[in-house]
């Protein structure tokens, strides 16, 4: 395909994106992408060679870039080549690298209260949203496009459209966050949107929930590498630690996978340590016997 035909390329990749159902926030990161491989290869994508491909992923090796968005660039081609192209046979030369595994980082619930508490204005707004985010693990997305009929207060229940995945899932809805919700729609009368933006007609952004989180944690000095995901983090480790069963858990989470909820195994610090350690037991039986 020659340049001049570089739009009718995109235009064909943009209407497989939606053929398959992206979000538009995954469609800004696919072409991201494309643009990045388009600018290194310096013509068009589908003119590409296995060797092109490798030359492009020594590229990003040589440059630093991490793992999942070498990766994420790799996906993206595989899908440009697969659908968009029909050349399938150059998956064959992508050597994705393995992610690190790292545990999530955990705010104590002494540390998420001085949070609450902290929660910059107007009113209850934010602390009204990031109690929503710790007390039903919540995304952040998923905090910001909450809608008033989303909250269940008959069936303490809160509804979770379209999250990540595109799946809908319920969360439990705590008495005490029906009673801050409470006193927080009294006060903001929302409308619609339940966390409105400054314009009533958008919700927060989720960049407005961060800016505000930073603040709150900056304000009572929390020195740990934190963002609001981390209250999602927090509400997962502080379930498994009250002796809620993981599956119960996984299911509030919206976990495709047992695995993904089982993290928070290894950073459940009460439940580690309330098990007897097999030296104990060797020390104990060794006292009885004397």
């Amino acid at each position: 395909m020659s340049e001049h035909s570089i739009p009718v390329l995109r235009q064909r990749f943009l209407e497989d994106m939606r053929i398959k159902g992206l979000q538009p926030k995954s469609q800004t990161m696919y072409l991201r992408a494309m643009r990045e491989f388009t600018a290194f290869l310096g013509r068009s994508p589908d003119t590409a060679t296995p060797e092109d491909l490798r030359a492009f992923q020594l590229d990003m090796s040589h440059k630093g870039i991490a793992a999942p968005t070498f990766n994420n660039r790799l996906s993206v081609l595989s899908f440009f080549f697969c659908v968009t192209c029909a050349r399938e046979e150059m998956k064959r030369y992508m050597r994705y690298q393995r992610v690190a595994k790292k545990i999530p980082v955990v705010l104590s619930a002494e540390e998420v209260r001085r949070i609450l508490e902290a929660a910059p204005g107007p009113g209850l707004r934010y602390k009204a949203a990031f109690s929503v985010a710790y007390g039903g693990g919540l995304r952040a997305s998923e905090v910001t496009h909450l809608r008033i009929p989303d909250i269940d207060s008959d069936r303490m229940l809160i509804r979770v459209e379209q999250g990540k995945g595109r799946k809908d899932r319920q969360v439990m809805l705590s008495p005490s966050l029906l009673i801050l919700l409470r006193e927080y729609y009294r006060e903001a009368r929302p409308a619609g949107w339940l966390f409105p933006g400054r314009d009533r007609i958008n919700p927060i952004s989720t960049r407005q929930f961060n800016r505000a989180f930073a603040l709150a944690c900056n304000f009572v000095g929390i020195k740990k590498k934190v963002s609001p995901h981390t209250l999602r983090h927090s509400f997962a480790t502080h379930l498994l630690e009250g002796g809620t069963d993981i599956r119960v858990s996984q299911v509030l989470l919206g976990h495709a996978k047992l695995d993904s909820t089982a993290v928070y195994t290894k950073v459940a610090t009460k439940t580690i340590q309330s098990v007897t350690s097999p030296l104990d037991l060797l020390v104990g039986e060794k006292g009885g016997a004397a």
